[in-house]
């Protein structure tokens, strides 16, 4: 099979690799959509922990199951060949503490597809059954796809306390940015402020819900945000990840509030500790999704809350995902989230 292979920081190629066997409990998924994330930016420059070159990147796809079995998928319904699904790619190992008490994302062994094993920037990827999810007939594989970026964002929005009537921030709206807003707005918050330098992202922003934007290429965050909501916000999720964003994150939030970091552009932060104390502000990180996060993430994908539409997405073939990489880093994409597209 021809599949995209990132052999090197910025060295990323099409080329025949084996068809991938399906192990123990697996099922082999005909790829049909998977959209480039941010983490896999960061892998392909050479600055993810977790990937390791040569490697079929990946992790945010539907597909349809390419195999008959009698395994069971996720739902509860046999893996029959032709079945629509898309498939939560974090495995934990099911017996350590962390998978007893209910917390699979941290895992003290997870595993991710597309880091820790082959994954679906490919014709074929090989998956748990119990993983993959039937996709409801009016759900496009490319919705589908979308699932695992909105169930980081409905984790993250979990961890805020997102409420309807307190202000929150959401620091970037690329692709993860504008998921926490989607769920967000799905728990009932009405006064979400966001925040980017992109002028058309942060006009998508507005026609999606939020009570104000601020452009951080033109105006300071943290005084914009005293402007708009003087004394701070109660909560700050914080997509990108810098040093400066995770700076403006903790002095945007009330004394007593809550910020989230969910982005990883940054290894390493220095915080003002004694402010921290002082204004007893609760920092925590936010990692992936728990297997009930990402089915709610379907769910609110069934419902409508979250469409793929040329004034955000673009898809394009699996062909141009070199191209798609260097666009998306260079900011000179016109989309906001790109999603590969296989026959």
């Amino acid at each position: 099979m021809e599949a995209l292979v990132w052999l090197a920081p910025h060295v990323l190629v099409l080329r025949e690799e084996p068809e991938p066997q399906p192990g123990p409990g697996e099922v082999l998924v005909a790829v049909s959509a998977a959209g480039i994330c941010g983490s896999e930016l960061s892998g392909y420059i050479g600055q993810s922990s977790i990937r390791v070159p040569p490697l079929i990147m990946g992790h945010e796809a539907a597909g349809r199951i390419a195999t008959d079995s009698d395994l069971l998928l996720g739902d509860g319904s046999l893996a029959r060949v032709g079945t629509r699904i898309t498939f939560n790619p974090l495995a934990g190992c099911g017996t350590c503490d962390r998978c007893r008490a209910g917390r699979e994302n941290i895992c003290r062994t997870r595993t991710l597809i597309g880091a820790h094993r082959p994954g679906a920037f490919a014709p074929f990827v090989a998956v748990p059954a119990t993983h993959c999810f039937a996709l409801p007939t009016h759900l496009s594989e490319t919705a589908g796809s979308l699932t695992e970026p909105l169930a980081c964002a409905v984790r993250a929005v979990g961890h805020a306390q997102v409420t309807a009537d307190e202000p929150v921030l959401i620091i970037g709206a690329g692709p993860i940015g504008l998921c926490s807003l989607i769920a967000a707005r799905a728990v009932g918050a009405k006064n979400i402020i966001i925040s980017d330098i992109q002028p058309r992202r942060l006009e998508l922003a507005i026609r999606w819900g939020a009570k104000a934007t601020i452009n951080a290429r033109e105006e300071d965050i943290v005084a914009a945000v005293q402007r708009i909501a003087p004394g701070g916000v109660a909560a700050v999720i914080d997509a990108v990840g810098t040093d400066g964003t995770r700076q403006q994150a903790i002095q945007s939030v009330v004394p007593g509030g809550r910020v989230v970091f969910i982005g990883l552009h940054d290894e390493h932060t220095a915080l003002a500790a004694n402010y921290l104390v002082r204004q007893e502000i609760v920092i925590c990180g936010s990692f992936a999704y728990t297997p009930t996060e990402f089915s709610q993430a379907l769910a609110l994908l069934s419902a409508g809350a979250l469409t793929p539409s040329d004034d955000w997405l673009e898809e394009r073939p699996l062909s141009a995902g070199p191209a798609s990489f260097e666009e998306l880093l260079a900011g000179s994409a016109a989309a906001a989230k790109i999603v590969l597209r296989l026959p």
